[in-house]
């Protein structure tokens, strides 16, 4: 099974961010593009009881359909992770409804993808802060996150739901989605 396994940390400088993976090998593979996620689960939470995501993403044009299970989390999230391109997101939406799921958290960004041929690197500017992914070999994450000057305590290993829900409870924001619009009101 495909294996997922990653870490995140906060960014505070993008541009500073931006200069460290250029000097450190990597090459832009996609430009800064909006992304939109929905999250579906069966009605009383079922999937998020059992520590599962089935997420519909649409990345600039591109629509994925994602399930990921078996997350363990330790120095770095890891968990198993299933993932297929859709056609037509709008269709992949009904059927989903037509199966019993109904979306449960709606979450956006601007992503940019980073690689320097060995694991990825993204950028991620959301409605509640700035965020980097490391995502590869568990060796390759530490020795990346090294060269961008990241020390292994400011390793985030949350989804961005729960991060939501941590930034919510900071913030006292009533925000039901992490969305540029919710979290502006």
């Amino acid at each position: 099974m495909p294996q997922e396994v990653e870490v995140k940390f906060q960014v505070k400088d993008l541009q500073a961010l931006r200069r460290k993976l250029q000097a450190s090998g990597f090459r832009l593979v996609t430009p800064r593009t909006h992304e939109m996620n929905t999250l579906y689960d069966l009605p009383g939470g079922v999937l998020r009881a059992r520590g599962q995501l089935l997420r519909l993403r649409k990345y600039g044009q591109a629509w994925t359909l994602t399930h990921k299970s078996g997350g363990k989390k330790a120095r770095h999230s890891s968990r198993i992770e299933l993932e297929t391109g859709v056609v037509d997101g709008k269709q992949m939406d009904a059927i989903l409804r037509g199966l019993g799921y109904a979306p449960s958290f709606l979450y956006e960004k601007f992503r940019a993808e980073w690689t320097d041929g060995k694991g990825q690197v993204v950028v991620d500017e959301t409605p509640i802060g700035k965020f980097c992914e490391i995502e590869g070999p568990p060796r390759w994450i530490d020795a990346t996150a090294k060269k961008l000057r990241v020390n292994a305590a400011d390793y985030i290993t949350k989804n961005y739901a729960t991060l939501f829900l941590d930034w919510k409870q900071k913030t006292q924001s009533p925000a039901e989605e992490m969305t540029f619009r919710a979290v502006r009101k």
